[in-house]
């Protein structure tokens, strides 16, 4: 926490049977906002109660959303996935999706990696291809194992991040999906964030790194690698990262938040002052946006009366 407020993170997904739209919104660090953007687009059934697997569907899209991804190309993309792969009823919890260049969705599915609007078939160059093709000493690969295993243990990590006590857990369940599948920028994120909340923030920052490098347009990632950056006193590298995050992102409500508390603790009222006006648009009820919208009234309070002194 800071003087002048505590800054927004991300919390781990807790593990029950039902979950309440107030409970989406905070789990996921979306805004209302958001989520009825996606609701319009199709993209989210509109309801007041979500399963564990409404979770992780929601959690792709605001991910694939991170990734400039519009949301009515992921609703072009999951209707064009279900027509190319017959029997394929939900593309994003049965698939596992990436943006493309062109920011689009493709899909690795049976082994496969398609763009199933321009339904072309790409080239993989993932890490886990890497290991598929590459040969220790003796000439023999190595055992990879599937998609479902690597998505179990992920499951695994983010159901024991509900009891403090099993977080020791958690975070071996990462280790293991790291260990098939090295790039994986979700756990290297889960990761990061278990670390953090313990305040080993050396780990943390060095698996945000990681996420960064897996996926370079992961706006996730640079926001809490700036939470890293702000925590350990180096403010200024964070408000360029909060800055790439907002690049990749603009709408990233949570890191226009943080941004402008970067630009408080720099004694830079007015650069902070673009960003709580952004946030509060972004976000327009709820205790965040309060606070927000106390230091517009502030910021301006204070121009207001530099510029009277200077009259007189």
């Amino acid at each position: 926490m800071n003087a002048n407020g505590p800054l927004k993170g991300i919390m781990g997904i807790v593990f029950c049977s039902v979950y309440s739209r107030a409970d989406l919104l905070r789990i996921l660090h979306v805004t209302p906002r958001q989520l009825a953007n996606w609701e319009r687009n199709g993209l989210v059934t509109s309801a007041e109660a979500y399963s564990f697997s409404d979770l992780l569907e929601i959690k792709k899209v605001r991910d694939l959303c991170a990734l400039s991804v519009r949301p009515n190309v992921i609703r072009q993309s999951l209707d064009a996935m279900r027509k190319q792969a017959s029997g394929l009823e939900n593309p994003l919890l049965e698939a596992t999706a990436s943006s493309t260049v062109k920011r689009r969705v493709a899909f690795r599915h049976d082994g496969k990696l398609l763009e199933p609007i321009a339904g072309q078939f790409l080239m993989d160059f993932s890490g886990r291809e890497k290991v598929v093709t590459s040969a220790p000493v003796g000439g023999r690969p190595e055992p990879v194992p599937n998609e479902n295993e690597v998505s179990s243990w992920f499951a695994r990590g983010i159901a024991l991040e509900e009891d403090p006590n099993t977080h020791a857990e958690a975070i071996a369940a990462y280790h293991r999906v790291l260990e098939f599948a090295p790039n994986h920028a979700a756990a290297h994120i889960n990761l990061g964030t278990l670390y953090y909340n313990r305040q080993e923030f050396a780990l943390a920052e060095r698996h945000y790194r990681e996420a960064i490098e897996a996926d370079p347009r992961y706006a996730l990632a640079y926001f809490d690698l700036g939470n890293v950056l702000d925590e350990t006193g180096r403010v200024q590298e964070a408000v360029q990262t909060y800055k790439t995050a907002l690049q990749l992102a603009p709408t990233y409500a949570d890191a226009h938040y943080n941004l402008a508390l970067a630009f408080e603790k720099l004694r830079e009222p007015r650069k902070a002052l673009k960003h709580w006006q952004a946030y509060v648009k972004l976000d327009t009820s709820g205790p965040w946006s309060v606070h927000a919208r106390s230091q517009i009234k502030r910021i301006l309070q204070a121009d207001g009366l530099r510029l009277v002194y200077k009259r007189a």
